[in-house]
């Protein structure tokens, strides 16, 4: 098990992983789009668990900047995904803790992440490497772009 940076050159694999958690397919040129922004804004920390050489899972971790108190920095992690036929064999877990150590090499106050309602699995293997339930209510409003 090897866990890198995503690269351009392992974004097909990704968008196909991505369509795996999602349900829907990615747009890949826009995806590499995206990835090159973000990759430019140096806050973006993109992670895949390669398995005997393929893409079996990844994780998206985003540092943002705070204004509250001591300012310290807090990460968001987004898009956790190990594939349906090789989960359970600790990637998840490996996953996380790269995520974690790179939120504390920046500082990172703390981390948040959201899970949707009825992924359950998921949730206990959250609340199994630390992260706890808060008494919050979490709101998503989805927007309609205009097309340019």
């Amino acid at each position: 098990m090897n866990i890198k940076p995503i690269t351009r050159e392992d974004l097909p694999a990704l968008s196909r992983l991505y369509e795996e958690l999602m349900g829907i397919p990615t747009d890949e040129t826009r995806m590499n789009d995206v990835f090159e922004a973000a990759e430019a804004l140096g806050n973006y920390h993109v992670l895949g668990a390669f398995h005997e050489g393929k893409l079996a899972g990844s994780v998206m971790g985003i540092v943002c900047l705070d204004l509250v108190g001591s300012c310290k920095p807090f990460m968001v992690i987004e898009n956790v995904i190990v594939s349906d036929h090789i989960r359970r064999q600790g990637i998840g877990k490996k996953l996380m803790a790269e995520i974690e150590k790179i939120a504390v090499d920046r500082g990172c106050a703390y981390i948040i992440l959201v899970s949707g309602e009825k992924r359950k699995e998921a949730h206990v293997f959250y609340e199994k490497l630390g992260y706890r339930e808060e008494q919050v209510e979490g709101y998503r409003k989805h927007l309609v772009l205009r097309s340019n």
